[in-house]
């Protein structure tokens, strides 16, 4: 495993866990900050490392979707069985997942997504069946960051098959948009190299619950939880929590 991938866990007092999901080629080192700001709040958190992820790209392309979402559903049920109210962070990829997990366990407190991830415009993409057989990888888009001096641990290239794995859960998740009733909090970057603007658009136009918001993110580009906007992605994620959990908590009282 390359250092400084490691998962990240803590162990918090109040009734509330967090499991934050990291994008795809990444690892939890790009998720973090945001988990210690987080764990500093006192909320219980966790944030595994993807299978096929912190190691090579070669094992990546070894693994699919359901595995990746295997991996966080286990860390979700791990946080139901101890905490009362349960919330889904998820950047990129990351996005994906805890839009699949809303979809699948609407008792879900709410989702915070940072440039989810439900499709692409490139159209190579349409062709990555095809590229995935004879094609082992290409050059990645990992590090997309305007902050200087913040870096992204995250392979450089970008395994196919894993790829075309991705792209078969993006089809799942936009086709079941509308189970989403949890409520959403939306971040986009104003300026990014790797999800297209239209993917928020998808999900904001397809998510079935009525609180959905998006706040757009001026000075960062794709790796937003590294980047000049962090703060306002870290403060607005506690203030979604409280907000959320305080009218959860009114309803059972």
């Amino acid at each position: 495993m390359l250092a400084g991938a490691e998962p990240f866990v803590h162990e918090g007092a109040d009734d509330v866990g967090v499991l934050l999901c990291h994008g795809f080629t990444s690892t939890p080192q790009s998720m973090r900050s945001w988990g210690e700001h987080l764990a500093a709040e006192g909320y219980t958190v966790r944030c595994p490392r993807l299978p096929g992820h912190g190691t090579t790209w070669r094992e990546l392309n070894r693994t699919g979707w359901d595995e990746w979402y295997s991996a966080v559903r286990t860390e979700l049920e791990s946080l139901r069985a101890r905490c009362g109210s349960v919330f889904v962070f998820g950047q990129s990829m990351g996005g994906t997942l805890a839009l699949r997990l809303a979809q699948e366990h609407p008792d879900i407190s709410g989702i915070v997504l940072v440039n989810p991830s439900v499709l692409t415009l490139r159209r190579e993409a349409a062709l990555l069946p095809v590229l995935c057989r004879v094609l082992p990888s290409v050059r990645g888009l990992s590090g997309d960051i305007a902050k200087a001096g913040s870096t992204e641990l995250a392979y450089g290239r970008a395994p196919l098959r894993a790829m075309a794995s991705l792209r078969r859960l993006w089809r799942i998740v936009r086709r079941d948009l509308g189970r989403v009733r949890a409520p959403v909090l939306l971040l986009r970057s104003a300026t990014d190299h790797v999800v297209e603007p239209l993917n928020a658009k998808v999900v904001l136009d397809g998510v079935g619950g009525d609180d959905v918001t998006e706040v757009v993110l001026p000075d960062s580009y794709h790796v937003a939880t590294l980047d000049h906007d962090a703060p306002t992605v870290f403060a607005g994620s506690v203030e979604f929590i409280r907000r959320i959990h305080r009218e959860r908590v009114g309803e059972t009282a």
